[in-house]
């Protein structure tokens, strides 16, 4: 028998990686960027706790949950000394993205025949807008009943991990470094790592299961900062307001107007960057605008901001008296320059496909992961599929036998890392 054929040897049943994902999408993990809590909700706490107790009854070691949410395992090596082993991390995130309810998910379960999928709720998953579809028919799908998101961004990836370690529990022979399996919050707000010290965590090389359809390894993502401009005017009432208001929203609007359409998300693809107002909230007296800023290239976020900073001089010279302020924070970097320090990283990912018969694609991701941050910290992190479709959606859909798949290839990766040492000669 080949050391490469699927793990196990017999057929893998689906069963119970399907009922470990209903389970868990029916948590409320949604997140939320306005909160002070760490984590932003309780319901991220409580999916903590029910991996934390799972993970246990499996025979994993070293389970934990600390205070920021973050819940821990550990299997020590199997193939040589765990001091001198490579560290192997499996990542996802437990939160949902704020963009659609969360609340009382109800997934529903059908073996997809091809053409447009009608939820319950009378919703279309339209298949001439949903191409990867036509490569489904025959599949199981896993939708929304219309009314919230399912959650599979990213707890189809929870899920892949838990049936990752419970095979390795089951199979205590099955070659293996060491393994962390690690379980973060509030990716979803560019806070996942934010409670982590990553080089404590010891890891050689992580993989986040965070991704699309079949096959697909991230290896580069957007560098990402984050940008609110402070609009202060001068509330007044209206009869009495000539020359002495100074109206924020009209300033704001000024302000927005100086943004270049060509450089909004709506208007961009591939390698291009964006510039996305998302949220604005205030009246007269005050307004707070929020914008994303976006790129491959990091320096090119230098010139995004220039670009704001201009705009806010500009709506000052317009609007007589109005304050504008620009405050910008970085998020996340690109993770393909950080990927080169390790290049075992991308390689025995490519393996880990082709040991299964797969071709994988590469693919930027116009986004971010948590393995954005843990590359930019030193720990090398590619993403991997986990069989997400039209996420932070009421459409939004995943597929049991790519998650089935992405379960191999995790496998797969423990094999291949089994023989790889701590530091790459």
């Amino acid at each position: 028998m080949s050391e490469f054929q699927p793990s196990p040897a017999v057929p893998y049943s689906m069963a119970s990686l399907l009922e470990r994902f209903i389970r868990y999408v029916q948590v409320e993990t949604t997140a939320d960027a306005e909160s002070q809590l760490v984590p932003s909700t309780p319901g991220q706490l409580e999916l903590g706790r029910r991996l934390v107790t799972e993970l246990t009854e499996l025979g994993i070691e070293r389970v934990s949950q600390d205070a920021a949410g973050v819940v821990r395992g550990y299997l020590p090596s199997n193939a040589r000394a765990p001091e001198s082993a490579a560290t192997l991390v499996f990542n996802s995130h437990v939160d949902t993205a704020p963009d659609c309810s969360g609340r009382d998910v109800k997934p529903s379960i059908l073996k997809y025949q091809g053409g447009d999928i009608v939820l319950t709720n009378g919703l279309k998953i339209r298949a001439n807008e949903t191409p990867e579809l036509s490569g489904l028919v025959g599949k199981t799908l896993i939708t929304t009943d219309g009314n919230t998101l399912l959650g599979g961004d990213d707890k189809a990836g929870v899920a892949i991990i838990m049936e990752i370690a419970a095979h390795l529990a089951a199979n205590p022979d099955f070659p293996r470094p060491n393994v962390l399996f690690l379980f973060t919050c509030d990716e979803e707000i560019g806070r996942g790592v934010a409670s982590i010290d990553v080089p404590a965590l010891g890891g050689t090389v992580a993989y986040t299961f965070d991704g699309g359809g079949s096959g697909v390894i991230n290896h580069a993502t957007f560098s990402a900062n984050q940008a609110v401009v402070e609009f202060t005017g001068v509330n007044i009432h209206p009869a009495i307001a000539k020359d002495r208001m100074v109206n924020a929203l009209r300033a704001a609007g000024h302000f927005l107007a100086q943004l270049p359409p060509e450089m909004s998300p709506e208007r961009t693809e591939g390698d291009e960057g964006f510039v996305h107002p998302y949220q604005i909230s205030g009246g007269v007296a005050s307004v707070r605008l929020q914008l994303i800023l976006r790129d491959f290239a990091t320096e090119k976020l230098v010139q995004q901001e220039t670009l704001l900073q201009n705009a806010a001089e500009r709506t000052r010279a317009a609007i007589p008296g109005v304050q504008v302020e620009v405050a910008v924070v970085p998020q996340y970097r690109n993770m393909e320059e950080g990927l080169a320090d390790e290049p075992r990283a991308m390689e025995l990912a490519w393996q880990a496909h082709a040991n299964l018969g797969i071709t994988p694609k590469l693919e930027k991701i116009r986004g971010g992961t948590d393995g954005s941050q843990f590359t930019s910290q030193g720990l090398p992190t590619p993403n991997l599929s986990a069989g997400q479709h039209n996420i932070h959606s009421p459409l939004e859909f995943a597929c049991l036998e790519e998650m089935a798949q992405a379960r191999e290839i995790g496998l797969q990766l423990v094999r291949l890392w089994s023989r790889e040492p701590k530091c790459h000669n």
